[in-house]
């Protein structure tokens, strides 16, 4: 058995109480950040990839989706999926909130907080984005954004768990008691102002998936915008979100300037 099969194929840890398809994404990237799935290389299947880390398809297939949004793999439609020659580019973005970025004066957008989970430890993808260390606890704060009642987009927020004395939240800024009507970026951009950011975007085509799908009410393969927003504080990372946006959310403007 080659290195990378052998890498993939020890077992995932049923009992430590991160989900499978966080494990599985985790186990993906390790190989990837290693060099053991090297750049341009096509990855097992996802029946391989099941069958190699003890988990289903659908397991699977929620990691692989991650790792494409944020650019680690590529898909050749009838060949498989591929190692990124290059790591993602970060796009140009105005620092909003998304319910700015999807308000439409005629018809207001609702939101719905639908979960609040302190993760210890925080998935890979997000101690990645952060530069935080493996043990780290985040803040997981997931929001649903509503239009007429039906669902257009899912924001799922990230932020470091401060320590006595670390960051400065400001007022209810504490994940559990920040206002549902606002995103955590929203009520960061209000206490923090200018010294929030350099921000970047990363957009891409994908699809919700299963978990996200169930929340959306929608189906798991309905085509969808991923928005992966990343913002930093004080010079250093703070802030990390996906989005992601449904059809019927209809066009989204993106403010650039020259300067």
């Amino acid at each position: 058995m080659d290195d990378r099969l052998t890498f993939l194929s020890r077992p995932l840890p049923r009992d430590s109480g991160v989900p499978l398809r966080v494990q599985a994404h985790s186990r993906i990237l390790d190989g990837i950040r290693s060099g053991t799935l090297r750049p341009g290389t096509m990855i097992p299947t996802e029946t391989e990839l099941g069958r190699l880390l003890g988990v289903s398809r659908t397991v699977v297939r929620e990691a692989l989706m991650l790792l494409e949004e944020d650019g680690f793999l590529t898909a050749r439609r009838g060949v498989g999926r591929f190692v990124a020659d290059t790591p993602p580019q970060a796009g140009l973005h105005r620092l909003v909130p998304i319910e700015e970025l999807l308000a439409a004066p005629s018809t207001p957008l609702r939101l719905r907080r639908s979960e609040v989970t302190r993760q210890t430890p925080a998935p890979t993808f997000v101690t990645e984005e952060l530069g935080l260390d493996a043990e780290k606890s985040t803040w997981f704060v997931e929001t649903v954004l509503l239009r007429d009642d039906e669902p257009i987009a899912l924001c799922q927020e990230h932020l470091a768990a401060p320590a006595s004395g670390d960051l400065d939240w400001g007022d209810a800024m504490r994940p559990e008691d920040a206002p549902a009507d606002h995103t955590l970026l929203a009520l960061l951009i209000r206490h923090h102002g200018p010294a929030l950011g350099p921000a970047t975007v990363r957009i891409t085509l994908g699809t919700p998936g299963p978990t996200r799908a169930t929340v959306l009410r929608t189906g798991p393969a309905e085509p969808a915008i991923v928005l992966t927003h990343t913002a930093a504080l004080d010079g250093r990372p703070f802030y990390l979100a996906k989005h992601i946006v449904l059809a019927a959310a209809g066009p989204l403007t993106l403010t650039q300037n020259t300067l």
